[in-house]
């Protein structure tokens, strides 16, 4: 049986060892990142950020995604933004375990997705736990929210300016308060 990339194992959720062999792959790959990003957030030609952005994510970002930098992302190879995506100032994007953000969607200022956690036990901290955030259709994630691994944000949904998010938001709902509770049912 053929051992998988780290990366893949990541993706797929695995928990990473701080002893892992391939760990300092991790690192690497966010200095390269960082070295995209340096030049991504001192720009301020909207194409040349798409542009950025596709190289850091190994994916083509459309015309229609509109990015105010800085953006921070740690990996960016397991983030997928769709179309008519609209991203504010100083967004952190820890992505890991992956992050896929669906067309027209909102974030405002400074949301972070943080999709990597750690065991509460004292031994075991240092090991790495991915899993996925899903940002659906039409979703407006409100400023200073956090959203943390494992959650989906449903379509239609809000998420009010400073939420921490740790379970999922169902479609058509507005949420917020730490930790983000039901506020209410949206009117489609």
């Amino acid at each position: 049986m053929e051992t998988k990339d780290i990366f893949e194992r990541l993706r797929i959720g695995e928990t990473i060892l701080p002893n892992d062999p391939e760990a300092y792959r991790m690192r690497e790959e966010a200095f390269i990142t960082k070295k995209l990003l340096v030049q991504m957030n001192n720009t301020a030609e909207p194409d040349e950020i798409r542009q950025l952005l596709s190289q850091v994510t190994g994916s083509e970002i459309d015309a229609s995604v509109v990015v105010f930098t800085p953006l921070y992302i740690n990996y960016g190879k397991h983030t997928k933004i769709g179309k008519n995506v609209f991203i504010n100032f100083d967004c952190v994007f820890l992505d890991l375990g992956g992050i896929t953000i669906e067309d027209n969607v909102q974030l405002a200022p400074k949301v972070s997705l943080l999709t990597e956690g750690h065991p509460t036990s004292i031994a075991d901290r240092h090991s790495l736990i991915p899993k996925p955030i899903l940002i659906k259709k039409n979703a407006w994630i409100g400023a200073n929210a956090t959203i943390l691994q494992g959650v989906t944000i449903g379509e239609n949904a809000v998420v009010a300016a400073g939420a921490v998010v740790s379970k999922d938001v169902p479609d058509n709902t507005i949420v917020g308060g730490i930790p983000a509770r039901f506020i209410k049912d949206i009117n489609t």
